[in-house]
């Protein structure tokens, strides 16, 4: 995708070979920056502090992680702690365990001398594939939207609406979510998203929000409680999400909110459709509400809110009474039968066990 005409990946190898680059997300959206990652330690904290988030980018991040390791020391050893290391910076996401077993899988047999090289390999092809799944994501939620588009009047715009960022900051490029719409916009189908600020950490309102102005696609930033509200007075045509973790039945983990979006487009007719690429498929996992892990991030995120102050700086300033505890669950889990259809790389999946399957039965037979 493109910034003020320039494109750009959320990560990408150094010009000198080994460091990994990536855009700083903590930044947005007044900031753009971006941070050289050197070590593996670089790469845990990146994941650990949300510079890079979204669950394929973690998986991506991850991957270099270990390739930074192998740079600094190939050893057995080595390799263990980088794993461990970044294993344990976020839970949640599916993505980063897959893309470390991957790369473990990799270099556990190869010859100490061997692994740096197949490790930065591998971490580019991770993201390379990312790119391409998420683009057939992209085609096949393009065809939805293509088909709400032939019933409504001419001109009109397919209204959409989104929560969190599943845009292409959360990905190596595309998005998940967002790919259908930036889709649909180039091929000149007019659409309107409608954009979750999404508290506490307003990824829609400084992400999602950023990216569509940056690309040119028509959005409004709403509060996460207007959802329902706008559904009933029949102002959205489908609601798209991402996901971090998808279980082998369907049920769905994302950011914090996604359940109530689904409960009121389920009560207001409104299809609901989750984008995720084969590798946010856990197939270890049935029952998401109580099988998945879900994250509890710092009280501050809730206590504190980030803005541009009138002299042009970012200031933080607490919105909560001194000494008032503070409950921050990053996730909540969708179940199955709230979803119309999983936007996948190789198409629209029923959410359920049998059809989620016999789509990927490669992985399904593998647990």
């Amino acid at each position: 995708m493109k910034v003020d005409g320039i494109p750009f990946r959320t990560i990408w190898l150094g010009r000198d070979g080994h460091s990994v680059e990536v855009i700083d997300q903590t930044r947005f959206p007044h900031r753009f920056e971006i941070l050289r990652l050197e070590t593996v330690g670089d790469a845990a904290s990146a994941i650990r502090d949300m510079v890079v988030r979204g669950a394929p980018l973690i998986g991506a991040t991850a991957a270099y992680g270990v390739a930074l390791a192998m740079h600094d020391d190939a050893s057995e050893d080595a390799l263990d702690r980088a794993l461990d290391e970044l294993a344990a910076t976020r839970p949640t996401a599916i993505n980063l365990r897959w893309a470390l077993d991957r790369m473990a899988a990799l270099l556990r047999p190869l010859d100490p001398a061997a692994r740096e090289a197949a490790a930065y390999a591998e971490a580019a092809a991770i993201c390379d594939e990312d790119v391409e799944i998420n683009a057939a994501i992209g085609r096949h939620g393009l065809a939805i939207i293509e088909k709400i588009a032939a019933g409504k009047p001419a001109g009109k715009p397919v209204r959409i609406l989104t929560h969190c960022n599943a845009g292409w900051l959360a990905t190596v490029d595309w998005g998940t979510a967002t790919a259908p719409i930036y889709m649909a916009h180039d091929a000149g189908i007019p659409v309107h998203v409608w954009v979750d600020e999404t508290r506490p950490r307003n990824q829609g309102a400084s992400l999602t929000a950023w990216e569509l102005g940056h690309h040119g696609v028509p959005h409004t930033v709403v509060v996460d409680n207007v959802g329902g509200h706008l559904m009933q007075h029949g102002l959205v045509d489908m609601v798209i999400v991402g996901t971090d973790r998808t279980t082998a039945r369907g049920d769905v983990c994302n950011k914090i909110g996604t359940y109530l979006k689904a409960l009121a487009a389920d009560d207001n007719g409104v299809p609901f459709y989750v984008a995720l690429p084969s590798p946010t498929i856990d197939f270890r996992v049935h029952d998401g509400v109580a099988e998945i892990p879900i994250e509890e991030r710092g009280g501050a995120e809730v206590s504190e809110i980030s803005g541009l102050g009138p002299d042009g700086e970012v200031t933080t300033v607490t919105i909560t009474p001194p000494g008032s505890p503070v409950a921050n669950y990053a996730f909540d889990v969708t179940p199955a039968r709230l979803v119309t259809g999983l936007v996948t790389e190789r198409g629209i999946v029923a959410a359920n066990e049998a059809a989620i399957a016999a789509a990927f039965p490669e992985r399904a037979g593998g647990r």
